[in-house]
Order: C-alpha cells, then structure tokens, then sequence
C-alpha cells in the first residue's frame, strides 16, 4: 500500500491532501477526536492552520510513516521526529491509530481474497498475490489482473497501492517499489541486467546494514557487482549459507513459495521513553511501565489464542546501544503475571548501570492455546528440563520491583 497510515489518514482530514504529513508520538484517542469534532463540526472542516506542526514538537518519538510530500524533504519511516523536524518543521503531526489502521488493512485483504484468493499476508500494509491460477492473470503479464485490483481496492477503501509483478517473491518486492504511488512495475528475467542489477545491493530484502557496510568494505556496491562475484568467493567472505543466498539472489532466484498462512514465531511489546530512565531514580516509573508491557503482551497472546514459554527482554541504552536476554521455562503460559516474572528474571542478567531509553518484552516458541482446556501456565513438554536460571531469583531493585523478591 502507498504511504499506508498516512494515506488512511488523509481520508479522514481530505484537506491535508498534496501536504507534508507526518505519523507518529502519540496514540489517536476517541476522546480527541470527539473534541475536534465539537470545535469543528467535522473533521474536514478543520482549517489547515489548526493542525499541530512537527517543528513543534519536542520528545523522543519515532516516524511511523510519511506522506510523500514529506518524503522529499528526506523524513522516513523509523526516524527520530526530532531530526525529522529540523528536516521538515512545516511538517503537519498527526496521532497514531493503530485501531483504524487495522480496519483498513483487513478491508483491502479481502478485496485481494475475492480476485486472488493465494495471497501471503506481509503484515499490515503488504501481501504477496500468486497469479498463476487467476482467470486473466497472465493477461499482458500480469499487468490486467494488477490494474483490477489497484481499482478495486481505491473502490472499496479509497486507498491506493503499487503493485510489482514477476516470476518470484524477491523481483516482486523490488518491482512493487519502483513507481509509487499507484504504479505498476513488471519486471521478467530479461530485465535482470537493466532494472535489477544498477541498484545498491541493500535493496534486495535481506541484505541489512551490516551486510551492506560488509559489501561496501569489498568494493561491491550495486547488484551487479555482486551478481559478477563467484559462488566460492561469496562464500570464502560471508559463509556457506548467505554466501549461497547472496550469489542466488543477485541474479534474481528466489524458490519461496506464496504461503497462504502462518505461524507466529513470537509476540512483543517495546516503548521508547520520552526521556532516559535510570533504575536507581526512576526505578518506580520503570516497573510501572515494565509490568504493563507484560501486560500487553499476555493481551495480544490470549487475544490471538496463543501461549509461549521462551520470555525475553530488550533494552536500548541512551547510547544506543541494545541487548538481549531471554530465558526458556517448562511451561507455556500467556498469564501477565507469569510472564512478569520470567522477564524480571532476565532482566538481572542485563547490566543496569547506564540509563535506559528503550524497554521490550517479548514471547517466544508459540503453540496454539485454548484458555478454557489448559490452567494459566498449561503441561509440561515432555522431556523438558527447567534451564539455569528459570527459578524465581531474589532481587534488590534489578528487575525493576519495588519488593525485595521478584513478582
């Protein structure tokens, strides 16, 4: 989808339509919404110069999204609203709807079920479509079944979206990038040397930063330069297996089925502070926090109808810096209360000493759950062995309580 919640936005205010907009730092409340709408009437009839400008605001919030005018100004998705305001200050600041943004993305899923019903769900504002067995779909190569569904969606949803059509998942994500908004890109494998090939290596979904500065340091830059490399040599500087994906990659191979459903490997929760915290002078507003994120996660787990019994944290220093711990117990759970106490353990294997800008939580190795059939912390796997650790641990402070053992 192009510009996804900034586009579900603008159907909600019309006249900051071809403006610079910007999603992100606080959450939508009815209760804002119903005071807008009793100062205006409606939310269209609000004045431009209402809205509230990113150049304003001050905190440690991050993009969600950018409309393209916005775009241009360099702001993107993940980045700092501070730096993005020193970027674009005329910027207009919109709230976060998560709720609404959900709606959406289920309602333009369906469409694409009704005309391609072998759809892999990408997340919120993404899928993958398999043509091949759809009446037409092969029709100028795909370009006939990719318009109806752009049009279809724009009718139900007025939203719109780009559409990248190929032989394989890996030319279709770069193809479905290549004429936003509302484009449609078909790339086959004659192209390979002409589209795929000039662009930088980190455009292939897969390569990250690391691989990237990695390539950079060999004097590989574009994907043709990778796709010139040898197997060995590919192998020899990046190991056996991503050495074998990078060489398959750059000359456009990509084997991986369209999946119509899946698993989740895990469920987390994290938030980033509008100021550092320190367990020593903060140590009450950490454990709030820290407890509600258990909280959430044990939501989303019952929710979906899942339990887990690998329970880890994260945590983001003021540095920058992040880590990493987790811990395995013998039996599944989704209970808040449980879940809280597994992440305080791992929390006194993590160094507190420094301030801490980000916390997370997170559940892992999912099974499916039926709350009413299974007590809180469910059976025991068969053969499991509670890991080192997974006892409850006494604490002075280092997970965040405010009593002497850990909740």
């Amino acid at each position: 989808m192009d510009a996804f919640f900034a586009s579900v936005e603008l159907l909600r205010y019309p006249q900051l339509q071809g403006l610079p907009v910007v999603i992100g730092g606080s959450r939508h409340t009815p209760e804002h919404e119903q005071a807008l709408l009793d100062r205006w009437g409606t939310l269209a009839a609000i004045p431009v110069e209402a809205f509230p400008r990113l150049g304003g605001y001050v905190g440690r919030g991050v993009i969600t999204t950018a409309t393209y005018p916005a775009r241009q100004f360099g702001v993107g998705s993940a980045m700092g609203m501070m730096k993005a305001a020193r970027l674009c200050p005329q910027a207009i600041l919109l709230p976060i709807d998560f709720a609404r943004y959900r709606q959406f993305s289920r309602a333009f899923k369906q469409v694409i079920l009704s005309i391609a019903p072998v759809m892999e769900d990408r997340g919120v504002d993404e899928v993958y479509i398999d043509f091949t067995e759809v009446p037409g779909g092969q029709d100028e190569g795909g370009r006939v079944l990719a318009a109806r569904i752009q049009a279809a969606i724009r009718a139900e949803t007025g939203l719109t979206c780009s559409v990248g059509v190929a032989p394989n998942k890996l030319l279709a994500k770069m193809a479905s990038e290549f004429e936003k908004p509302q484009g449609i890109s078909i790339v086959q494998p004659q192209d390979l040397a002409t589209r795929i090939w000039p662009l930088p290596c980190r455009k292939i979904n897969g390569i990250g930063p690391k691989a990237g500065a990695r390539l950079e340091q060999l004097g590989i830059q574009r994907i043709g330069e990778l796709a010139a490399c040898s197997l060995p040599w590919l192998v020899q500087h990046f190991g056996k297996s991503y050495g074998a994906w990078l060489h398959a990659v750059s000359h456009g191979l990509d084997d991986r089925p369209v999946v119509t459903h899946s698993e989740p490997v895990s469920m987390s929760r994290e938030t980033t502070f509008e100021r550092d915290l320190h367990v020593r002078e903060d140590k009450a507003e950490l454990g709030a926090i820290f407890t509600r994120l258990c909280e959430r996660v044990a939501e989303d787990l019952q929710r979906k109808g899942y339990a887990g019994r690998t329970v880890g944290v994260k945590l983001r220093y003021a540095n920058f810096k992040s880590v990493t711990r987790e811990v395995t117990v013998e039996h599944y759970t989704q209970d808040a209360a449980t879940i809280r106490r597994i992440a305080g353990q791992c929390l006194k294997r993590v160094p507190l000493a420094q301030s801490i800008r980000l916390l997370g939580v997170r559940v892992g190795s999912l099974v499916h759950w039926d709350a009413q059939a299974h007590k809180a912390d469910g059976p025991p796997l068969p053969g499991a062995r509670r890991p080192p650790g997974a006892a409850p641990i006494r604490c002075r402070c280092r997970c965040f309580s405010p009593r002497r053992r850990c909740p």
